[in-house]
């Protein structure tokens, strides 16, 4: 049976939010990016100079604002910080999030940033982080579109330009000073997903993080903080998790678990089995970025 809502059936699994005051609790959301644009004009990577990079579309950016002005109302607690994979994509989704996290005005009738958003950019800081990036391999990125020599070519100032003024925090040194070599393996892939979201909230456990990436980070994020070792079976454009620990114990810190979040995510799960992970290897998609 596919599960639309992540319930960890626990109480570990229940959101609890945090006051102004003393922070005992500290809150990650690992989102995927919007609609991309080559998966709806086929034709698009032909021309591009960087057919391994897609944009969002309109539609994709309306979903990304939209989805920050669902955090704002379901959450239950504020995000202090965004880190974002260094793919277009993921930037303009952060962009538009951000827009709506940081809108001094009410947003009820604006759909993107695009409308005029004016923000106030001390309500958060965000980063670029290579440790985020897509699978570098040809499951995620069709092999037709990679760069021949390997070269993703990402240039981190152009890459911060992406995101609103005032809000990039360039003084955080990164936890990949590069990308990953090209032919990364799956299983690599899924280790540096589940490392580089303990190692970002480890560096900042007072803070409440936002960490845009792609499908399979999100997927990472669920099978490794479910008690019942959920597996997922498809994440949708802007899907998210909620993960969240105790740090009112500073060595260690507790561990992440899966909170069941208000309304539906766009993660859809199967349980565990030899069965079930026969049909997700049957039906699992060539491509999750």
């Amino acid at each position: 049976m596919v599960n639309r809502a992540i319930n960890p059936h626990s109480s570990t699994g229940k959101l609890i939010a945090m006051d102004s005051g003393e922070r005992t609790h500290q809150n990650v959301v690992v989102m995927r990016h919007g609609d991309r644009i080559d998966n709806f004009e086929p034709l698009w990577t032909e021309k591009a100079d960087r057919p391994w990079d897609p944009p969002l579309v309109l539609d994709g950016k309306v979903r990304a604002f939209c989805t920050g002005k669902k955090f704002i109302s379901n959450l239950g607690f504020p995000i202090h910080r965004v880190y974002v994979s260094p793919f277009l994509r993921c930037l303009q989704t952060a962009s538009e999030v951000i827009h709506a996290l940081c809108a001094v005005d009410d947003c009820v009738t604006r759909m993107s940033s695009a409308d005029g958003v004016s923000i106030d950019p001390s309500k958060l800081k965000a980063s670029v982080e290579y440790g985020l990036c897509e699978m570098l391999n040809k499951r995620a990125i069709r092999a037709e579109n990679a760069p021949k020599d390997g070269n993703f070519g990402f240039n981190i100032s152009e890459c911060e330009a992406v995101l609103p003024e005032g809000t990039v925090d360039s003084t955080v040194e990164r936890v990949y000073k590069e990308l990953p070599k090209w032919e990364e393996s799956s299983e690599d892939a899924r280790d540096r997903y589940k490392n580089i979201i303990k190692i970002l909230a480890d560096k900042h456990p007072n803070e409440n993080l936002l960490l845009v990436t792609h499908g399979e980070g999100v997927g990472v994020s669920v099978t490794e903080h479910t008690p019942e070792h959920l597996k997922v079976y498809e994440v949708e454009y802007c899907a998210y998790s909620i993960l969240q620990r105790s740090i009112k114990e500073k060595n260690p810190y507790g561990e992440f678990k899966l909170c069941s979040s208000q309304g539906h995510t766009g993660i859809l799960t199967i349980p565990s089995s030899p069965t079930a992970d026969e049909k997700v290897k049957e039906q699992e998609p060539q491509s999750t970025s």
